[in-house]
């Protein structure tokens, strides 16, 4: 009687057991040392689609051949080695198995994210021959964090960059010129700064008032946009003036670049409050050599080389010697 009452105990403990495991609301795999599985709970059924008559016996990366086998090896064996948990985060990789998500409030996220660990099972003999693998479902922090992270960066981007023209704003332009000015000082690397202002553009705002006068200053913003490259660094710097910072450019290529951009104004035509304006830009040049001393007397090279283009008549280009 004792012993039957003992066994009832047991399958009443099991049942329990194996009804946790069925109804947690993480997803439980233990697999032996071939990876053939052996548990396979509801949640796993359930997110994946596979019922444990499909799975159980057979390889993991037989049923889901996309699973980075080689990676999901080397965990797993450093588990049945030195009998230690191992753990993956959803920022480490997205996620181990690409399951779809069903909660509305992440209904931005295109799969499930997701947190793993592999643990080691030991036998009664303390032997390591099984591992589990045990997956979170962490949509939800990571898609809270993914939109922190992404307002972060639109505030730091609105915190460098000029509301009316979209360059970057004069604080942070002038701080990026010190980095170039001091990258050259270790490397020796050529870079080239231009200096540039709207032609009249008093008279501009005084005939057609300030609306096309913002106007022409977008029109030439979006003519330097178009003619920048990827490490070229652009900024307004006050008013109707910009700099250019030509990175890897020395003056001969950046008097190139600014004929360019001087031509591409020249043709350029503005429409705003039902005027047609034209109007043009001097620009002045000054490559960076070992007579400039610091940024601030960079920027005055290319200044004077811009007052120069003034006093030659206006719409051309300058270069400092």
């Amino acid at each position: 009687m004792a012993l039957s009452e003992e066994l009832n105990k047991i399958l009443k403990d099991v049942h329990w057991q194996m009804d946790v495991l069925q109804n947690i609301d993480v997803g439980l795999v233990v697999m032996n040392q071939d990876y053939k599985i052996e548990v396979w709970n509801s949640f796993m059924q359930n997110h994946s689609g596979k019922a444990p008559e499909n799975v159980l016996g057979r390889n993991l990366f037989q049923v889901f051949p996309e699973l980075p086998e080689q990676w999901f090896r080397h965990k797993a064996q450093a588990v049945f080695v030195l009998q230690n948990a191992t753990f993956t985060t959803w920022e480490q990789r997205p996620y181990l198995f690409r399951f779809p998500h069903y909660r509305p409030i992440t209904g931005t996220a295109e799969y499930m994210y997701q947190n793993s660990t592999i643990i080691p099972l030991a036998d009664t003999k303390g032997v390591v021959d099984h591992i589990c693998l045990i997956i979170y479902d962490v949509t939800d922090t990571a898609v809270n964090k993914l939109a922190q992270q992404q307002a972060n960066k639109q505030l730091q981007n609105l915190s460098r960059t000029d509301h009316l023209t979209g360059l970057f704003n004069r604080g942070y332009w002038e701080l990026r010129l010190i980095q170039e000015f001091k990258r050259f000082d270790r490397y020796e690397q050529p870079s080239s700064l231009i200096m540039l202002d709207i032609d009249h553009f008093k008279k501009i705002n005084d005939k057609y008032g300030h609306t096309v006068g913002d106007e022409a200053i977008r029109g030439v913003s979006r003519a330097i946009k178009e003619q920048v490259r990827d490490l070229d660094i652009a900024g307004r710097y006050g008013g109707e003036e910009f700099g250019i910072i030509l990175t890897n450019t020395n003056g001969d290529g950046a008097c190139v670049f600014a004929e360019r951009l001087r031509k591409t104004v020249e043709h350029l035509t503005v429409y705003a409050d039902g005027h047609e304006v034209k109007f043009t830009i001097s620009l002045g040049v000054a490559e960076l050599n070992d007579q400039i001393h610091d940024h601030r007397n960079w920027i005055e090279k290319a200044d004077h080389a811009l007052y120069r283009s003034k006093e030659g008549g206006r719409n051309r280009c300058t270069m400092e010697l």
